[in-house]
C-alpha cells in the first residue's frame, strides 16, 4: 500500500499550500522532499505531521527562525522544555508589544475620526494632524530578522 502523497495532497492533509510547502523547503524549515523519477515530490504520514506543526506553529504568529527552533526541540526527546516555555514567553511578549502599539493606534485614529466632521467643508483635523510636523507619531518597532513572514500574505 502506498502512503506517498503528492503535494497537493500534502497540502490538502495539513493544511499548509502547495506553495508555501516549496517555500518552506527552500528557506530550509522543511527537509527537502523525496521525489519520484518524474520529479515529483513524495510526502509521507510524518511529513504531514510536519507540516501541520507548522501550520499551527505559523497560526500562532512564530517566526521562521523560531518554527525551526521549535522544530528542532520537538524532534530531540532529550530536550527540556525550559527552552520551549522561554520561546513561548518572548513570542508573547512580542505580541503583547504588538497589541499595545495596536491599541494605541487604534485610539489615536478613533480621536481623529470622532474630530472629523466629515462635511463639505475643507478642513480636516485626519489630514492635519497627518501632515503636521510637531504630531509626528513615532513608528512602530522595526521588526526583527526572526519575526518572519506575516499571516495573511499568501501564507498558510
Amino acid at each position: 500500500m502506498n502512503t506517498s502523497k503528492n503535494i497537493g495532497q500534502a497540502a490538502a492533509a495539513s493544511g499548509v499550500s502547495a506553495k508555501m510547502i516549496r517555500h518552506y523547503e527552500s528557506v530550509g524549515l522543511l527537509p527537502s522532499a523525496r521525489r519520484t523519477e518524474a520529479g515529483y515530490r513524495l510526502y509521507n504520514e510524518s511529513d504531514v505531521h510536519m507540516l501541520r506543526f507548522v501550520r499551527h506553529s505559523r497560526d500562532l504568529g512564530f517566526s521562521i527562525d523560531q518554527i525551526s527552533e521549535l522544530l528542532a526541540l520537538w524532534h530531540d526527546r532529550g530536550r527540556s522544555s525550559r527552552r520551549v516555555k522561554e520561546l513561548a514567553q518572548t513570542h508573547l511578549q512580542e505580541l503583547q508589544r504588538k497589541l499595545d502599539d495596536l491599541l494605541a493606534m487604534k485610539a489615536t485614529l478613533e480621536t481623529l475620526v470622532q474630530n472629523c466632521h466629515g462635511s463639505d467643508r475643507p478642513d480636516c483635523p485626519i489630514l492635519a494632524r497627518l501632515a503636521d510636523p510637531a504630531s509626528v507619531v513615532s513608528p512602530p518597532p522595526a521588526r526583527s530578522k526572526t519575526a518572519g513572514l506575516k499571516r495573511g500574505a499568501g501564507l498558510p
